[in-house]
């Protein structure tokens, strides 16, 4: 496929590199020619210096031909106008990043369609849910909803007074026949391990778990870890997504104590207006006096969401050392993530991994549902739906030639569930969830078509 991506950031750029190992034809579109320079010393595409809302450049850069339009520029209305721009010009598919809420909003007089978006990605708001999911699994760094919720994949830190240390994968589902989950991925020094049953659990690794939703407490409580009640929160950064989960925390049956600290004064005057059960305070949340004041040591969960990823992370670490249960993180430099709970937290979002998550579903297509990243590890779950005279139906999973760094986890046949094991079988029109490495994904896919 011909594939323009306009903007040449931190998610233009991890786009144009996946895409381009995945063989399309990438075009990348940027003002900015130090940016591009970035592009084009390390990725095999072609970049364009030009202004993406000037229709004569979008027409240079050849968007009359692409087949998708993908526009992640920093700014909402360049992406806007870009997208409707590119629309009109006869790019069959527009792709587009928008922080505001403005055309999501059930009353919105404009919506996305009316300018030519296709599909709408809002990393701020796949950011504060994934943070409220981690909350609420307050023992688990990571946290992903798969197959429309029926089962979650769950991060969980070994410790080294932890049972599971020592034991092999196949022990630790041999001792508890009564729950039904699957060690998928393994993060272990940096390095990323799809496991067989004889690899033996190490202190300190990072294990993913694909369970059914209502078996993940028991799956907490094999790894020794306590069972953390979270009713305290306080929120660093009345940035878009601070805001946005303080309001679904509003929103949920659980009544939470949560106080915010935003620097602006009138952002903190805003926010105190329309937050009716929070508690907004107008002051610096990397300032320790402020905190200590504001009783941050019986506080049970903190959130930094900030505009400033170092100022995130000291806040979170000064948190952490002052006993406080659950601490998140926001940063934007992908690299920070694996060093996270190295350094001491609980848990990290990064917002772009999102919007990268979100548009390369869509680039995808197909039979893919859902395609999403693990951070901190080289490794994706990708969700998706066998054809019916596609290779993968008909046998036994232990049959099918998969590529290797793969492992299939789950398989969703109407409303039933059932995490795979080597004699499960794959009928047509069953949603499949399968953990693989980067380089077989094209392998993986192939097989669903």
């Amino acid at each position: 496929m011909k594939i323009i991506i306009i903007g040449a950031g931190e998610i233009g750029y991890d786009l144009a590199s996946v895409l381009s190992k995945e063989k399309h034809d990438v075009i990348v579109v940027d003002r900015e020619k130090t940016c591009l320079d970035k592009v084009s010393e390390n990725l095999d595409v072609l970049c364009y210096e030009g202004n993406a809302t000037s229709a004569k450049d979008l027409v240079e850069a050849g968007v009359k031909d692409a087949d998708i339009l993908i526009a992640v520029t920093s700014i909402d209305e360049v992406n806007m106008i870009a997208s409707m721009m590119s629309k009109r010009l006869g790019a069959d598919m527009v792709i587009a990043r928008v922080r505001s809420d403005e055309l999501s909003r059930p009353n919105a007089p404009l919506k996305s369609t009316d300018l030519g978006i296709d599909v709408l990605i809002h990393p701020e708001q796949s950011a504060a849910q994934e943070i409220v999911r981690l909350i609420k699994r307050a023992s688990a760094s990571d946290l992903i909803n798969l197959a429309d919720g029926k089962m979650q994949l769950i991060g969980l830190r070994i410790g080294k007074n932890s049972p599971l240390t020592g034991k092999l994968i196949s022990e630790y589902a041999q001792e508890f026949p009564d729950i039904t989950f699957r060690v998928t991925a393994i993060g272990r020094k940096g390095l990323t391990i799809i496991p067989s049953g004889n690899l033996r659990i190490q202190a300190l690794d990072q294990l993913f778990i694909l369970s059914k939703t209502e078996d993940i407490p028991a799956i907490i409580k094999t790894t020794g870890k306590p069972d953390i009640e979270i009713n305290r929160i306080m929120v660093a950064g009345g940035t878009p997504i601070g805001a946005m989960i303080a309001r679904i925390l509003c929103n949920e049956e659980k009544k939470w104590n949560i106080k915010l600290i935003e620097p602006d004064y009138d952002t903190a005057v805003e926010l105190a207006q329309e937050l009716k059960d929070v508690l907004v305070l107008n002051g610096n949340p990397t300032d320790p006096d402020l905190l200590a004041t504001e009783g941050i040591t019986d506080i049970d969960a903190f959130i930094s969401v900030t505009d400033d990823e170092e100022s995130n992370i000291i806040s979170c670490l000064m948190a952490k050392h002052l006993e406080v249960k659950k601490t998140v993180a926001l940063v934007s430099k992908s690299d920070y993530i694996p060093l996270s709970q190295t350094i001491g937290l609980d848990a990290a979002v990064n917002k772009k991994s999102a919007a990268s998550n979100e548009i390369h579903r869509h680039v995808r297509g197909g039979r893919v549902i859902s395609v999403t990243a693990l951070q901190g590890i080289k490794a994706e779950v990708i969700e998706l739906q066998a054809a019916p005279k596609s290779k993968i139906v008909k046998k036994p999973i232990h049959q099918v030639k998969f590529p290797e760094g793969c492992v299939v986890g789950g398989i969703l046949r109407n409303d039933s569930i059932e995490i795979a094991t080597g004699q499960s079988q794959v009928n047509a029109n069953d949603r499949v969830i399968i953990f693989c490495l980067p380089e077989a994904i094209d392998k993986v896919t192939s097989l669903f078509q």
